[in-house]
């Protein structure tokens, strides 16, 4: 079975990451070989506990560089693991047009909330200052435009009396760990057949 070559890009401790990397450990099916996970800091706790998992590891940092050579180390650390999908998960970097463009439908992220809602940072504060009656989390595809590419698939969660932040982050938090692989399954298992022989990150 041939499987999407995929990698990871974090920022910190990377929760969502290892809740795709528990899916694949746990299904010899699933559709993705993680074959790489990335953080633009090199105190990202999630780099550990992917190492631990055997998955290869790299830091390119982001900090005190201009986007554009950020970008291309990172484009070419991704051509030489061959990576053919890339699942931001936690990965707290504007990426810029080209780099997107580059990407355009391999490349998916996890939102916390339920976009078109919400769109950018303090999601679950700001559906409180709202007043919605649910919130959630959304899976898309990258776009050039920040949370705007096309969604994959959504979970919902009420808005409880007596919510904070926090007790509403928790909540989503457990709904994206259930929604994120599942739907990188789906998309892995859709661009396998495109891929085959065509390792596009080059």
């Amino acid at each position: 079975m041939s499987r999407t070559r995929t990698a990871i890009l974090i920022s910190g401790r990377g929760s969502n990451m290892m809740a795709l990397l528990a899916a694949a450990a746990a299904d010899p099916a699933y559709p993705a070989a993680f074959v790489l996970v990335v953080s633009n800091r090199a105190d990202a706790a999630g780099l550990a506990h992917a190492a631990a998992q055997g998955i290869p590891t790299a830091i390119v940092e982001s900090r005190g560089r201009s986007r554009e050579a950020f970008e291309a180390e990172l484009q070419a650390v991704l051509a030489a693991q061959r990576v053919e999908l890339v699942a931001l998960a936690g990965f707290m970097r504007v990426l810029t047009a080209p780099f997107v463009t580059r990407w355009q439908g391999r490349m998916v992220n996890i939102h916390p909330a339920l976009l078109p809602a919400f769109k950018g940072l303090d999601t679950h504060a700001r559906a409180l200052a709202a007043g919605v009656a649910e919130h959630g989390c959304t899976v898309h595809l990258v776009s050039p435009g920040v949370d705007e590419g096309p969604i994959l698939a959504q979970a919902a969660v009420p808005v409880l009396p007596g919510d904070t932040e926090s007790s509403l982050a928790a909540r989503v938090l457990a709904e994206e760990h259930r929604l994120y692989p599942a739907a990188l399954a789906r998309l892995a298992a859709t661009l396998a057949p495109t891929l085959a022989g065509d390792h596009g990150a080059a």
